[in-house]
Protein backbone atom coordinates (compact mmCIF):
# COMPACT_ATOMS: atom_id res chain seq x y z
CA UNK A 1 0.00 0.00 0.00
CA UNK A 2 2.55 2.99 -1.02
CA UNK A 3 2.03 6.41 -1.39
CA UNK A 4 3.55 8.72 -3.64
CA UNK A 5 2.43 12.20 -3.78
CA UNK A 6 2.41 14.17 0.03
CA UNK A 7 5.19 11.50 1.47
CA UNK A 8 8.47 12.46 1.50
CA UNK A 9 11.10 10.51 -0.79
CA UNK A 10 13.00 9.22 1.95
CA UNK A 11 10.11 7.56 3.79
CA UNK A 12 10.85 4.49 5.56
CA UNK A 13 8.95 1.29 6.44
CA UNK A 14 9.49 -0.97 9.75
CA UNK A 15 10.64 -4.68 8.63
CA UNK A 16 9.56 -7.36 10.73
CA UNK A 17 10.47 -10.83 11.85
CA UNK A 18 7.86 -13.81 11.71
CA UNK A 19 7.22 -13.27 15.12
CA UNK A 20 6.01 -9.58 14.26
CA UNK A 21 9.30 -7.70 16.17
CA UNK A 22 10.96 -5.04 14.62
CA UNK A 23 14.16 -5.76 13.15
CA UNK A 24 15.20 -3.04 11.13
CA UNK A 25 13.67 -0.65 8.29
CA UNK A 26 14.40 0.19 4.79
CA UNK A 27 12.87 2.96 1.84
CA UNK A 28 9.66 2.29 1.48
CA UNK A 29 10.35 2.49 -2.43
CA UNK A 30 12.37 -0.23 -2.34
CA UNK A 31 10.17 -3.30 -0.37
CA UNK A 32 7.22 -3.54 -2.60
CA UNK A 33 8.62 -5.94 -5.44
CA UNK A 34 7.92 -10.41 -5.89
CA UNK A 35 9.96 -10.89 -2.73
CA UNK A 36 8.56 -7.98 -0.54
CA UNK A 37 9.97 -8.34 3.11
CA UNK A 38 7.15 -8.78 5.95
CA UNK A 39 7.20 -5.53 7.15
CA UNK A 40 3.97 -3.08 9.13
CA UNK A 41 1.12 -1.65 7.50
CA UNK A 42 -2.44 -0.52 8.48
CA UNK A 43 -5.70 -0.38 7.26
CA UNK A 44 -8.56 2.20 8.57
CA UNK A 45 -12.07 2.55 7.87
CA UNK A 46 -13.36 6.05 8.33
CA UNK A 47 -17.33 6.40 9.80
CA UNK A 48 -19.24 9.19 8.86
CA UNK A 49 -22.32 10.71 10.93
CA UNK A 50 -24.41 8.65 9.93
CA UNK A 51 -22.62 5.08 10.27
CA UNK A 52 -21.95 4.75 6.32
CA UNK A 53 -17.88 3.85 5.73
CA UNK A 54 -15.40 5.34 2.85
CA UNK A 55 -14.76 3.31 0.51
CA UNK A 56 -11.98 4.73 -1.60
CA UNK A 57 -10.65 4.10 -5.20
CA UNK A 58 -6.98 3.71 -5.47
CA UNK A 59 -5.33 6.09 -8.19
CA UNK A 60 -3.85 4.98 -11.35
CA UNK A 61 -0.15 5.77 -9.99
CA UNK A 62 -0.17 3.59 -7.16
CA UNK A 63 2.53 0.89 -7.16
CA UNK A 64 0.20 -1.61 -5.76
CA UNK A 65 -2.91 -2.61 -6.57
CA UNK A 66 -3.94 1.18 -8.43
CA UNK A 67 -7.37 1.59 -9.82
CA UNK A 68 -8.70 -0.69 -7.15
CA UNK A 69 -11.45 0.09 -4.58
CA UNK A 70 -10.70 -0.64 -0.76
CA UNK A 71 -10.92 0.40 2.47
CA UNK A 72 -10.66 4.37 3.60
CA UNK A 73 -6.91 4.51 3.10
CA UNK A 74 -3.99 3.06 4.27
CA UNK A 75 -0.39 3.40 5.26
CA UNK A 76 3.11 2.03 6.97
CA UNK A 77 4.19 4.16 10.22
CA UNK A 78 7.28 5.56 9.81
CA UNK A 79 10.17 3.66 12.20
CA UNK A 80 9.82 5.16 15.66
CA UNK A 81 6.39 5.89 15.22
CA UNK A 82 2.98 4.57 16.93
CA UNK A 83 0.69 3.24 14.56
CA UNK A 84 -2.78 5.15 16.05
CA UNK A 85 0.09 8.46 14.73
CA UNK A 86 0.79 6.98 11.38
CA UNK A 87 -3.16 6.74 11.21
CA UNK A 88 -3.75 10.36 11.88
CA UNK A 89 -0.90 11.28 9.87
CA UNK A 90 -1.92 9.59 6.73
CA UNK A 91 -5.51 10.58 6.97
CA UNK A 92 -4.53 14.38 6.97
CA UNK A 93 -2.24 13.05 3.63
CA UNK A 94 -4.32 10.77 2.03
CA UNK A 95 -7.75 12.36 2.00
CA UNK A 96 -6.85 16.11 3.45
CA UNK A 97 -9.09 15.09 6.66
CA UNK A 98 -8.72 14.57 10.56
CA UNK A 99 -10.34 11.87 12.55
CA UNK A 100 -11.91 11.51 16.11
CA UNK A 101 -10.61 8.28 17.89
CA UNK A 102 -9.05 5.39 16.08
CA UNK A 103 -10.16 2.36 17.91
CA UNK A 104 -7.97 -0.53 16.85
CA UNK A 105 -10.01 -3.67 15.88
CA UNK A 106 -7.73 -6.22 13.95
CA UNK A 107 -4.88 -5.51 16.22
CA UNK A 108 -2.99 -9.11 14.68
CA UNK A 109 -4.61 -9.00 11.14
CA UNK A 110 -1.71 -9.80 8.47
CA UNK A 111 -1.72 -11.08 4.69
CA UNK A 112 0.11 -11.67 1.68
CA UNK A 113 -1.17 -10.70 -1.40
CA UNK A 114 0.61 -11.05 -5.32
CA UNK A 115 -0.85 -8.18 -7.96
CA UNK A 116 -1.31 -9.29 -11.76
CA UNK A 117 2.32 -8.03 -12.07
CA UNK A 118 4.27 -10.21 -9.37
CA UNK A 119 4.33 -7.23 -6.89
CA UNK A 120 3.86 -8.87 -3.47
CA UNK A 121 2.23 -7.14 -0.45
CA UNK A 122 3.25 -9.11 3.00
CA UNK A 123 2.13 -7.24 5.93
CA UNK A 124 0.90 -7.35 9.33
CA UNK A 125 -1.67 -4.53 9.00
CA UNK A 126 -3.56 -3.64 12.26
CA UNK A 127 -6.74 -2.25 11.37
CA UNK A 128 -8.80 0.32 12.56
CA UNK A 129 -12.11 2.26 12.56
CA UNK A 130 -12.35 5.89 13.32
CA UNK A 131 -14.63 8.72 12.30
CA UNK A 132 -14.44 10.95 10.04
CA UNK A 133 -14.02 14.96 11.32
CA UNK A 134 -14.76 17.41 8.16
CA UNK A 135 -15.02 17.47 4.30
CA UNK A 136 -12.80 15.19 2.16
CA UNK A 137 -9.84 16.74 0.56
CA UNK A 138 -8.29 13.53 -1.10
CA UNK A 139 -4.72 13.82 -2.72
CA UNK A 140 -5.56 12.72 -6.83
CA UNK A 141 -2.43 11.21 -6.41
CA UNK A 142 -3.53 8.90 -3.72
CA UNK A 143 -7.68 8.64 -4.51
CA UNK A 144 -9.02 8.70 -7.88
CA UNK A 145 -12.89 8.18 -6.72
CA UNK A 146 -14.76 7.79 -3.44
CA UNK A 147 -18.25 7.02 -1.87
CA UNK A 148 -19.97 6.70 1.35
CA UNK A 149 -21.30 3.45 1.56
CA UNK A 150 -23.42 1.20 4.02
CA UNK A 151 -21.71 -1.38 5.72
CA UNK A 152 -24.01 -3.75 4.02
CA UNK A 153 -23.01 -2.48 0.41
CA UNK A 154 -19.29 -2.91 1.51
CA UNK A 155 -19.53 -6.53 2.72
CA UNK A 156 -21.39 -7.01 -0.84
CA UNK A 157 -18.51 -6.09 -2.69
CA UNK A 158 -16.62 -8.89 -0.80
CA UNK A 159 -18.37 -11.28 -3.38
CA UNK A 160 -16.68 -9.42 -6.06
CA UNK A 161 -12.89 -10.04 -5.97
CA UNK A 162 -12.02 -8.17 -8.95
CA UNK A 163 -13.45 -4.62 -7.60
CA UNK A 164 -11.85 -4.83 -3.90
CA UNK A 165 -8.26 -4.63 -2.36
CA UNK A 166 -7.24 -8.53 -1.84
CA UNK A 167 -6.34 -7.06 1.91
CA UNK A 168 -9.84 -5.38 2.43
CA UNK A 169 -11.51 -8.28 0.75
CA UNK A 170 -9.82 -10.63 3.52
CA UNK A 171 -10.74 -7.84 6.45
CA UNK A 172 -13.90 -6.71 6.43
CA UNK A 173 -15.57 -10.17 6.73
CA UNK A 174 -14.00 -10.41 9.98
CA UNK A 175 -14.91 -6.89 10.85
CA UNK A 176 -18.48 -7.80 10.87
CA UNK A 177 -18.78 -9.04 14.70
CA UNK A 178 -16.50 -6.03 16.14
CA UNK A 179 -18.92 -3.36 13.80
CA UNK A 180 -21.85 -5.36 15.19
CA UNK A 181 -20.69 -5.87 18.42
CA UNK A 182 -18.83 -2.72 19.75
CA UNK A 183 -19.80 0.58 20.41
CA UNK A 184 -19.30 1.00 16.86
CA UNK A 185 -18.35 3.51 14.29
CA UNK A 186 -21.62 5.24 13.83
CA UNK A 187 -22.66 5.25 17.71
Amino acid sequence: MTTTSRATANECVVLLDEEGREIGSAAKTTVHHAATPLHLGFSCYLFDEDGRVLLTRRALNKTTWPGVWSNSFCGHPAPGEQVEDAVRRRAVQELGVSIQSPQCVLPHFRYRAVAADGTVENEICPVFFARCDGRLRPDPAEVMEWMWVSWEQLRSAVGLPWSISPWAMEQIPLLDEPYAQGPGPGS
